[in-house]
């Protein structure tokens, strides 16, 4: 535990496709962040790999066919004294081959493919640019 804030380990995964990344906008109806920029992630249940091909299955609706991993970076510590978490993020980057294949859940209202170095002016959950950072070099 970081100081009075409680630990919540959670993944995120960066799909890449034609050196892009998908951003999805988290929906009214998840429990934190509504209506921010996010990469696919979720609460570690398992290992953080296992949770990773979980949350994307979940959100994207890819299979481990439609994905390779590029990359698995160090794990970032992310306080939120607002949340009154400490989000020990996990990242992870896929490159998927058929963008058409992805079909969002309810967690998301919106998908949009950027070109990694703008993440900076979209409003994301926090620190998500450094987490990209672990692993994506530009």
């Amino acid at each position: 535990m970081t100081g009075n804030l409680q630990e919540k380990q959670v993944v995120t995964c960066f799909l890449e496709s034609n050196d892009e990344i998908l951003l999805l906008r988290r929906s009214e109806r998840v429990g934190s962040y509504r209506g921010r920029w996010a990469g696919v992630s979720g609460y570690i249940e398992k290992t953080p790999d296992e949770q990773a091909m979980v949350e994307i299955a979940e959100e994207t609706g890819l299979s481990g066919e439609d994905l390779n991993l590029i990359r698995k970076g160090e794990p970032l510590v992310v306080e939120d004294t607002k949340q009154g978490f400490s989000w020990v993020v996990h990242p992870f980057l896929f490159h998927i081959k058929e963008r058409a294949k992805i079909k969002t859940d309810w967690e998301h209202q919106e998908i949009r493919w950027i070109d990694p170095r703008k993440i900076g002016s979209f409003q994301t959950v926090p620190r998500l640019r450094e987490t990209l950072a672990r692993v994506f070099q530009s």
